[in-house]
């Protein structure tokens, strides 16, 4: 007697379900009557049923909140009239009790302002202003005669001090001159003593060189044996111990310049030459990089051409072996170097880009509802 458990009676249970739901969605999903694409209509209808519920129950929340603002809006209208039509009775309430209690003549102060008061006065009861009071100056002439005084008396104290100040720079330039004079005439003094003092000095010294001539013609007659080291020692009367290079004339001096002109301009030549070689470098390397960037261009449109060409007979081939079978023939040298590799390429295509399909391609379909 077999006793089934529970645990295995539950778990056949649920593999009956599930071969039973799998077996009513594969008729479900293969036939070609109820699939409609793998997609559970009902379940697309519930929930169109849905959006449809949701919008509706949207609509009518916004027509009520529309209602309520439109409610609220006209009330608010009403109260703002009200409020209007209340301020405007207000003023003219106001306006009516002014006009009508509050009128200027009945003011307090209003015979103090009244513009017409002087029509209202008789001749008999106007008075005229006693002397004293406020507005009358009776000393008015004889305030304006001091006020003339005091302005001429201001003038001449002025002008007394604007004379002083000019008298006071009269005399400061003066000084400033005499200062000046003194010290141009202390100046030429000292320049007309010193030129005097070198010109007694010259005189000196003159007297002093035709004495030691003389001295020296002397002692040249009388043969003193002394004179010859004398003149050894004192410098200028030795012609052979006092030998100095003579100075540079004005033509050494021209020919100096003109040798630094030209070396100045030897030097900018050389270096408008280097500046010019240099830009020839530049150029040549410029036109060498330029040529060779067309050389590689013009290589590059030869390497596509010829592939396009190679891919085109290639093409061509492949379509005459389509349409019809060919004899074989011996391949040429070009032909086994350029297109074998790109035949191989395409003979590893699968059968479906080739164009050859079989039953085989279409047994790999519906073998499974998932």
């Amino acid at each position: 007697m077999n006793v089934e458990l529970s645990s295995e009676r539950e778990a056949r249970l649920s593999l009956e379900r599930r071969r039973h739901r799998e077996a009513e969605r594969r008729l479900r999903v293969f036939d070609d009557k109820l699939r409609t694409m793998g997609v559970d209509t009902d379940v697309l209808a519930a929930q169109v049923q849905e959006k449809k519920r949701q919008e509706g129950k949207a609509k009518q929340e916004q027509a009520a909140f529309d209602a309520d603002v439109l409610h609220q809006s006209k009330a608010a209208a009403l109260l703002q009239n009200r409020q209007t039509k209340q301020k405007l009775a207000l003023q003219k309430a106001l306006e009516t009790f002014r006009s009508q209690n509050q009128q200027p003549q009945t003011r307090r102060e209003f015979d103090l302002n009244d513009p017409d008061s002087w029509k209202k006065t008789d001749q008999s009861d106007a008075q005229m202003i006693l002397p004293g009071l406020v507005g009358e100056d009776p000393a008015k002439s004889s305030r304006e005669q001091r006020q003339k005084e005091q302005l001429r008396e201001w003038l001449i104290q002025q002008q007394a001090e604007l004379d002083a100040s000019r008298s006071r720079q009269e005399e400061e330039e003066q000084r400033h001159n005499r200062s000046r004079e003194e010290t141009l005439n202390r100046a030429g003094e000292h320049l007309h003593l010193q030129a005097e003092r070198r010109k007694e000095a010259a005189v000196a010294t003159q007297n002093y060189n035709l004495a030691m001539i003389e001295e020296k013609h002397r002692r040249k007659q009388q043969n003193d044996p002394d004179y010859d080291q004398e003149t050894a020692a004192v410098p200028g009367f030795s012609p052979s111990a006092d030998v100095r290079p003579p100075p540079e004339t004005v033509q050494q001096v021209i020919q100096f310049q003109k040798y630094q002109i030209q070396e100045k301009k030897r030097i900018e030549m050389e270096k408008k030459q280097e500046d010019e070689r240099h830009e020839r470098v530049r150029l040549d390397s410029a036109r060498a990089a330029l040529l060779m960037e067309r050389r590689q261009a013009r290589l590059g449109k030869q390497l596509r051409q010829q592939l396009d060409s190679a891919n085109g007979q290639l093409a061509q081939t492949h379509k005459q072996q389509s349409v019809r079978p060919r004899q074989p023939s011996r391949p040429s040298l070009w032909r086994l170097k350029h297109l074998l590799p790109v035949a191989r390429l395409v003979d590893r295509k699968p059968d479906i880009e080739r164009g050859q399909i079989d039953e085989s391609f279409f047994l790999k379909f519906n073998t499974c509802s998932r």
